[in-house]
């Protein structure tokens, strides 16, 4: 049932229904920033790589690069507990105060490294320090925003509210793109190569600046009783009492978090790889389908107000079960970027089924004393695991020969995540009478 039919939706006055807008605003204002300085790092890469490495294969430096950045991924769970447990104990305000502080921390300090020329090997170890340090804040970002947009969003909207986390997280690397685009085309690049690619770590970490002071005018949606609980961010508690929750979670973040990354931050190599497509051209698609995707989280998001968060995710899994190959080998014989871009479209219609309510549909699976943790928990694991890996996985079984073997990875993933759906309750066991 949908939230607004199983429980009577509150009557918010005028004063009260802008607070709340401008609490989501704000929250998710920052989540906006931490995934920009996140990214931004994976965009700009091929420009710095041969300032924090020696002189050398610009491969091998790229691959260095891409170790760092794979080093900050890992981060993610230890973020995903740490901050699920600052926010579960100390407030969700204090939790998304220090992890914009940290994300902003990280960028100012890559935009200020000196070079491999400069200091030697400090260099690349300072690189690797910035990145756990962004790692560690984007791994609490989640699970936090989710809990705190969950529970301050208005009551029989909270799919819509809810559905702006992905909004800004998409919107986050469409700025990184876009960002670059505009040094590349007001700079020359051995500009950008010399100084020039310092630029957005800068812009970031203004930005996360002003993020951190929208933050500072939140309301913490947390009660001291519920701070004061024994179990409030008990990791034992966590696994004791809600550990069917925390599995659940983590299966349908699996198959969620894997298509994902298939259909963003994979697909423009497969169209580069697979389809052949001149890199500008997969580059444009690839923006104009992130765009679109963006836009669609509010709409899946209103929808799950209306059919219930148990039916989105049961549709996500059976409809990505079903699509998965024929829109992945489609794509392979794909000759008109007007066609891979409308079944690059369809897919992550698909995908928007989970994503535009992913962090709600977690929220409501655990008690606010243990719901960041077991939110941000569940969904770092499960993304480090399987959306962190799926580029590796893909480009892995193409070099083997085999890339069909990926698109029934993809579709097994998304069979477990249509069974898992199942075990969903029909009603929300929690959050669904809060506030």
């Amino acid at each position: 049932m949908s939230e607004s039919l199983s429980v009577d939706v509150p009557h918010y006055s005028s004063e009260e229904k802008r607070h709340r807008v401008f609490a989501i605003m704000a929250a998710s204002s920052g989540n906006l920033v931490e995934w920009f300085d996140f990214y931004i790092y994976a965009f700009c890469s091929i420009y710095f790589a041969s300032a924090f490495f020696p002189k050398g294969d610009t491969t091998v430096q790229l691959l260095q690069t891409a170790g760092v950045f794979a080093a900050g991924f890992l981060m993610r769970p230890i973020g995903g507990w740490l901050f699920g447990r600052i926010a579960d104990r100390y407030g969700r305000k204090k939790s998304l105060l220090i992890s914009v502080s940290m994300m902003c921390a990280g960028s100012l300090m890559i935009a200020a490294l000196p070079t491999y020329a400069q200091i030697g090997a400090a260099a690349p170890l300072l690189l690797l320090l910035a990145r756990l340090v962004q790692g560690l804040s984007v791994g609490g970002e989640y699970g936090t925003t989710a809990t705190y947009m969950s529970e301050v969003a208005l009551r029989g909207q909270r799919g819509f509210f809810s559905s702006f986390q992905y909004v800004t997280l998409i919107g986050g690397q469409l700025l990184a793109v876009l960002v670059i685009v505009v040094m590349e085309t007001v700079m020359s690049e051995a500009e950008i190569r010399a100084w020039g690619w310092r630029i957005p770590f800068v812009l970031g970490a203004v930005a996360a600046v002003v993020a951190l002071l929208l933050r500072r005018t939140l309301r913490e949606t947390q009660d001291t009783e519920t701070r004061e609980n024994k179990d409030a961010g008990s990791l034992t508690a966590l696994f004791r009492d809600h550990r069917a929750a925390f599995l659940t979670v983590l299966g349908y973040t699996a198959g969620g978090s894997l298509i994902f990354y298939t259909f963003t931050t994979y697909m423009q190599k497969f169209l580069v790889n697979t389809v052949h497509l001149p890199i500008k051209t997969a580059s444009l698609v690839m923006t104009v389908a992130l765009f679109v995707y963006m836009c669609m989280q509010p709409v899946f998001g209103m929808l799950s107000d209306r059919i219930g968060r148990r039916n989105n995710m049961l549709m996500f899994g059976a409809l990505g079960t079903i699509f998965t190959v024929p829109i992945l080998t489609a794509l392979q014989h794909v000759q008109s970027p007007a066609v891979a871009w409308v079944l690059i479209v369809l897919a992550l219609a698909i995908v928007s089924l989970y994503t535009s309510i992913s962090g709600i549909v977690k929220a409501e699976m655990f008690p606010p004393e243990v719901r960041a943790l077991g939110v941000g928990l569940a969904y770092a694991v499960g993304n480090a695991i399987f959306g962190g890996s799926a580029e590796f996985v893909a480009l892995s079984m193409k070099a083997g020969g085999h890339e069909e073997v990926f698109f029934w990875y993809v579709t097994v993933m998304m069979v477990i995540a249509f069974l898992v759906s199942l075990r969903l309750p029909r009603q929300a066991k929690y959050l669904h009478h809060e506030r």
